[in-house]
């Protein structure tokens, strides 16, 4: 560890990645080669979901390390690329009117750009207020300027929701690499993989808990999966894996722990949410088969991230007093 904090801060960056896409890289290959065995039409679906996952995780990875190679203002703008791919994907499954088409202009032409190069000024004051509080006022004032009354309040709700999820929640992972923490300048990189590693741990943790446990599900017309047992188990287990990695954080090790608890907690209770909007909107998943829109299935992959992010991100600066 002392070997570590000696070394330059793009220097433990660096080494950071290079153990990222080398675990990566060994996954892979053994993915691969657990492909060339016969297998049950069973194990081919979870397999194939595997894939999946490992091709977005890959990707995220990927993003990841372009966003640290060029900077906050630059990975301010991949992560808004990010948003409006998942906004898109939102707007698209769910039921909106011709009357809607100027709030949804606003939304993806306005709200969206506004909201990143408010994280990039680095104003966080307003940018935790400006959309849960101006926009959340103007989406209603535009879509009645629309004169369609017609399921208006559901409709207004949709939108509305698709931009806390979509913009608000995900444009607080390019704000945690612009904050001023005590003595961990330049570090956000750190700080950034800390939160997607502990949401990943939980959601892994939870999905297998699930399935060897008893199910006893919460709310069974939106998920046969879901926990309280399970859920509790995959908040541990990003506790775990939250103290584990305590050294790449600027907390202390119970900090640290309680961090990750509250992260992961909360990712998972954001995907057993997504999973309810995709039991309305009527498809297994947002990119799934079900789907004729051309969505990609990508806020399938960043939705536990949207609701972990904010939460995580406000919990840092408590901390701090910031």
């Amino acid at each position: 560890m002392g070997a570590l904090r000696n070394l330059t801060v793009s220097q433990q960056v660096g080494l950071l990645f290079l153990a990222l896409f080398g675990v990566l890289t060994i996954v892979t290959v053994v993915a691969f080669t657990r492909t060339l065995r016969d297998r049950s039409d069973a194990e081919l679906d979870a397999h194939e979901q595997f894939k999946r996952d490992l091709r977005a995780v890959w990707a995220g990875s990927v993003l990841f390390w372009i966003s640290w190679v060029t900077g906050g203002i630059v990975s301010t703008l991949l992560f808004g690329l990010v948003s409006f791919l998942a906004l898109r994907e939102f707007v698209t499954l769910t039921h909106t009117r011709r009357g809607d088409h100027r709030s949804l202009l606003l939304a993806f032409f306005v709200v969206l750009p506004l909201q990143y190069v408010i994280v990039a000024s680095e104003q966080f004051d307003l940018f935790t207020v400006f959309i849960p509080v101006y926009v959340f006022l103007a989406i209603p004032v535009v879509s009645a300027l629309g004169n369609d009354p017609q399921r208006f309040l559901e409709r207004t709700a949709k939108i509305q929701w698709g931009i806390m999820v979509c913009v608000y929640g995900m444009s607080h992972a390019p704000a945690l690499l612009l904050l001023d923490l005590p003595d961990y300048r330049d570090r956000g990189a750190f700080l950034v993989l800390y939160l997607v590693v502990v949401v990943a741990v939980a959601q892994i943790v939870q999905e297998a808990a699930s399935r060897r446990l008893r199910r006893r599900p919460v709310a069974r017309a939106i998920s046969r999966s879901f926990s309280w047992r399970a859920w509790a188990i995959g908040a541990g287990a990003a506790a775990v894996a939250g103290g584990l990695l305590y050294w790449s954080t600027p907390f202390k090790p119970w900090a640290a722990i309680i961090m990750g608890l509250i992260a992961g907690g909360s990712g998972t209770l954001g995907e057993f949410v997504m999973q309810a909007l995709k039991r309305d909107a009527g498809v297994r998943s947002w990119g799934g088969k079900a789907s004729v829109t051309g969505a990609v299935g990508l806020l399938d992959r960043v939705a536990p991230l949207c609701f972990a992010a904010p939460v995580f991100f406000h919990a840092v600066r408590w901390y701090f007093g910031l």
